[in-house]
């Protein structure tokens, strides 16, 4: 190994020689890099850097001075001189473990080190854990199956366990519904109607046994295809994927299982979660078939609103989950970072990525939260924390936090005004608040470089190659772009993110809950890397003269025209606290019931 003790052996050796010289020897002087032969080890010799041995291209001065613009650094000839001369000694090494002999493999389920938590020291998590479900009346049970499809998870349940229901019945109006509209909404990648009907056959045995396991007990439900399934593909609704099977459930599967939920789908998704292409297609929209339906848990968000499953699971890591659930009008919940294990789960970013329930209504979400969250011993940012939510809690007195200027500005619409000033008529105290103006976007390059490094052996031996979608938003290139992020710049966005950590802390010190415009672009991204949980729902209707879509324009795919304009489901999000989804819950159902307007159905799958 070259090390600075290797050189400090052979420099004194080139001293003494210049030493000599400089008394009137006769040789010419030599310096420490004439050395010709080592000498014995020299005990307490620590290792140097700049002394390995040079490895890698040669590199000049001119490629120092390209590397620039990437880095948007300047150095002066000189430096870029010194650094030419000693980076295949002193940097290019470091890169032995791609570049080199592979002598070690890093496995998919190993996560980095660094572990992120979104907890400022000194920050409490809940103590209680205490669920409290809405009493319901009794609804009888409709003679028509399109209503019985688009009933609430609650609902279902009540009718299930009080055996008016069948989970086989149940299970098959999805099959049929699933067998009718997919075509045209290309939300599934994986159809499983015998694991299905054998599963609800099991539940409805259980059931007149008298063990009912709760109230996902005989719901059939889909899952964004990301989550392991044993026996059954799992894509990642990428091409080089599409014939992968694992052997073990994820975590949230297991849970599921053991709720005796009913598994009839592995929904589609953006190949390797971005947006809302994958290798079968494009999913759309039930409410608008000219668009795409957001991503990536672009399936979740589709086949619910249609009601092609009784609930569904999705992923976020930037904004995946609130998307879809806003263009396609359903409830989604994006837990707090750490509520629910991803055990099993695809990795795009180890310390952004997120599971959570998406649905037809609020107390939905939080009963599949309330069955697929907790720890899980394959996921190092997992934690224990206990769910407290009481649906029939007051939300008066309730301090709701919004800004100002956003509320008037694009995103918002009237819609997100209209639900600001609902929160005061229910009660609730709305707050203004204000956050500073810092440079959020460039907590991006940690997104970036993760997912770079998750798919770093897709990117090296070009398998990204095979993916539809190849324009320059989509990941090959931005896997390959990213590879040129400065380690340096790495660390400065992760400790611009523990700042905006501490800053988010104050702010909801502050308020219960915050109300925002859903797409805010600051708040997609400062809560994502908080980790804070949200909650977005469908709280009117806009307008739209034109498709809508998560890809950059293209102006050789220009995107369709509506004259007259469409009229499409238009929603808020609200963020909470961390780890505290109950207020959210309650929050959002006081919203729900206010509004009224998860009762309408996307024109051509009502029936």
């Amino acid at each position: 190994m070259n090390t600075r003790r290797q050189f400090l052996i052979k420099a004194p050796i080139g001293l003494a020689a210049t030493i000599s010289a400089c008394h009137g020897g006769s040789r010419p002087p030599q310096t420490a890099t004439t050395t010709t032969a080592p000498s014995p080890d020299t005990p307490g010799a620590p290792p140097a850097f700049n002394t390995a041995p040079p490895v890698g291209p040669e590199v000049t001065p001119a490629t120092f001075a390209e590397a620039e613009k990437l880095m948007q650094v300047t150095m002066t000839p000189a430096q870029r001189a010194m650094a030419a001369q000693s980076w295949r000694t002193s940097m290019a090494a470091l890169l032995e473990r791609r570049t080199g002999p592979r002598k070690i493999e890093l496995e998919p389920t190993l996560a980095p080190a660094t572990r992120w938590t979104p907890l400022v020291a000194g920050e409490p998590t809940p103590k209680a854990d205490h669920f409290t479900r809405s009493s319901g009346a009794e609804v009888p049970l409709p003679s028509n199956d399109a209503d019985i499809a688009y009933a609430s998870v609650a609902q279902l349940a009540r009718w299930i366990e009080a055996r008016k229901l069948t989970s086989e019945r149940l299970t098959q109006i999805y099959l049929d519904r699933i067998r009718r509209y997919d075509p045209k909404l290309r939300a599934i990648i994986t159809l499983t109607p015998e694991v299905a009907l054998q599963q609800a056959r099991a539940a409805d045995r259980e059931i007149a046994a008298g063990k009912y396991r709760g109230p996902l007990h005989g719901i059939p439900y889909g899952v964004k295809d990301l989550l392991d399934t044993a026996g059954i593909p799992t894509t990642w609704g990428a091409e080089p994927y599409r014939n992968r099977v694992p052997t073990t459930d994820s975590a949230v599967i297991a849970r599921l299982k053991e709720a005796g939920a009913v598994l009839v789908a592995k929904l589609s998704l953006g190949a390797l979660a971005l947006n809302d292409i994958w290798f079968g297609g494009q999913t759309m929209n039930p409410w608008l078939l000219e668009e795409g339906a957001s991503g990536s848990s672009a399936g979740p968000g589709s086949a619910t609103a249609a009601a092609l499953v009784g609930f569904s699971v999705g992923s976020e890591t930037g904004g995946s989950i609130i998307a879809p659930s806003m263009r396609c009008g359903v409830t989604g919940l994006r837990p707090t970072y750490g509520r629910v294990a991803r055990t099993g789960a695809m990795t795009l970013c180890w310390s952004l990525d997120k599971l959570g329930p998406m649905t037809r209504g609020v107390e939905d979400t939080m009963l599949v939260l309330r069955t697929i969250g907790g720890p899980d011993a394959g996921d190092v940012a997992s934690m224990q924390a206990p769910l407290e939510f009481d649906a029939a809690a007051s939300v008066k007195g309730l301090k709701v936090g919004y800004i100002q200027s956003w509320m008037n500005e694009s995103p918002a619409t009237e819609v997100d005004r209209a639900t600001l000033e609902l929160i005061g008529k229910l009660g609730m105290v709305p707050t203004p608040v204000t956050i500073p103006n810092w440079p959020y976007g460039s907590l991006d390059l940690m997104l970036f470089a993760e997912a770079a490094a998750a798919f770093e052996e897709l990117t090296l031996s070009h398998q990204d190659d095979q993916l539809r979608a190849q324009v320059p938003d989509a990941w090959p290139n931005l896997f390959r772009e990213a590879r040129f992020l400065s380690a340096v710049d790495f660390v400065q966005a992760d400790r611009l993110r523990r700042k905006v950590a501490m800053m988010m802390s104050t702010l909801m010190s502050s308020v219960d809950l915050l109300l925002v415009p859903s797409l805010r672009g600051e708040m997609l991204t400062i809560t994502n890397n908080t980790g804070h949980p949200s909650l977005t729902l469908r709280t009117g209707f806009v307008n739209v003269s034109e498709a809508r879509s998560d890809w950059a324009p293209d102006p050789n795919h220009p995107l369709p025209k509506f004259n007259p304009p469409r009229r499409v489901p238009h929603g808020v999000t609200l963020i909470g606290r961390l780890f505290d989804e109950g207020t959210l819950g309650r929050v959002g159902m006081a919203i729900e019931r206010a509004t009224n307007v998860m009762r309408e159905r996307p024109p051509g799958f009502s029936v």
